[in-house]
């Protein structure tokens, strides 16, 4: 039986790699699938990893139709035995539910990639809904760590070096890190960063540890 599955995590721990890999896999094994990206770091119709992997996507814009897309390619003819569906947290509800009936009525499985919840802690409406009809909802064991050392649960933003709360919900940018500069949005540099749940509600960033302890790099531990 086909499945609509969920896999999560947090910026940084692997999502894109994944789903990259879960493609190859099936691709290998003579599987023909589609793959789906939205708001990608790299750009436009693609999936890119940090890993330095990248692949060709289509772009599932807000009025993208999943069910419509599926069903006119294989009246064309297309075999499709599998879609992997990445940075799924921006997809609207309807498209979710969209997938799962390609799940349920085509018997085509779904694999769906994306962050649970936003720089605000709050569920990325794309996200609850996958939640509350995926077959199976499977956090990714690769886990990526607050600067405190401990499993980071949280993705914060920054604007010009400082954590924000507030904001437009989607504005693209990477964690942040040397390779990685900050984009540039209306002359504001955003970044994002993973934090623990301690460290998230602190508003407590890798660089304002650095700057309230006057040492070059914060304590492993809090």
């Amino acid at each position: 039986m086909a499945e609509l599955i969920f896999r999560t995590g947090t910026m940084d721990a692997g999502k894109s790699t994944l789903a990259l890999q879960t493609n190859h896999n099936h691709a290998a094994r003579g599987r023909r699938g589609r793959l789906f990206t939205s708001h990608d770091r790299a750009g436009t119709a693609m999936v890119s990893s940090r890993l330095g992997l990248v692949a060709d996507a289509e772009e599932v814009a807000p009025d993208f139709d999943f069910w419509r897309y599926t069903v006119d390619a294989l009246t064309r003819g297309a075999r499709i035995d599998y879609v992997i569906c990445d940075e799924a947290q921006f997809y609207t509800a309807e498209q979710i539910d969209q997938l799962a009936k390609v799940v349920d009525e085509l018997q085509i499985d779904v694999f769906c990639f994306g962050i649970l919840t936003d720089f605000r802690t709050r569920l990325f409406p794309g996200s609850a809904r996958l939640v509350e009809l995926a077959d199976r909802t499977e956090v990714l064991q690769v886990e990526a760590l607050c600067w405190c050392g401990k499993r980071a649960t949280h993705n914060a933003r920054t604007e010009n070096g400082v954590m924000v709360t507030e904001g437009e919900v989607i504005v693209v940018g990477d964690v942040d890190a040397a390779d990685h500069p900050p984009a540039a949005v209306d002359d504001v540099e955003v970044a994002y960063e993973v934090l623990c749940r301690q460290h998230h509600r602190r508003g407590m960033t890798a660089a304002r540890a650095r700057a309230v302890s006057l040492s070059p790099e914060p304590l492993p531990f809090t």
